[in-house]
């Protein structure tokens, strides 16, 4: 049998800091948790595991997250997740696929937050 994608997991030192984050950027739910604080896992509200949060040092850059909007509410969210504890990395720049602004999360992680123009990325719902 081949191996099939499950979820992604972050490592951080300070994992429930960073599920709190996650879970009220993405509108997950917590749904795992081991030995207080070792091992989180947020998921959908349909109950589909999203992201793990693993206790572990934090080596931001080797994985980052693309987290999409409309173009229309592209300046909203971008607040938002600052509100929540996100730090741009600069200014947004806009192409002609639409917006993307890099951020990092409260523990130095690193994503996007992008607004396509015609259609956001891939869904589940789409196959």
């Amino acid at each position: 049998m081949p191996i099939s994608f499950d979820l992604v997991t972050i490592d951080s030192p300070a994992t429930d800091e960073l599920a709190r984050f996650w879970a009220a950027a993405l509108d997950l739910i917590e749904t795992e948790r081991e030995d207080v604080d070792r091992w989180i896992v947020l998921s959908s509200a349909d109950g589909v595991r999203r992201i793990g949060i693993q206790r572990g040092v934090t080596r931001p850059g080797s994985l980052h997250l693309d987290v999409a909007c409309t173009p229309d509410e592209f300046d909203v969210e971008w607040a938002r997740l600052i509100s929540l504890g996100a730090r741009s990395l600069g200014d947004a720049r806009h192409e002609s696929y639409g917006s993307i602004v890099n951020l990092v999360d409260p523990d130095g992680n690193p994503f996007d937050l992008c607004a396509y123009v015609d259609q956001l990325p891939y869904s589940h719902d789409d196959a």
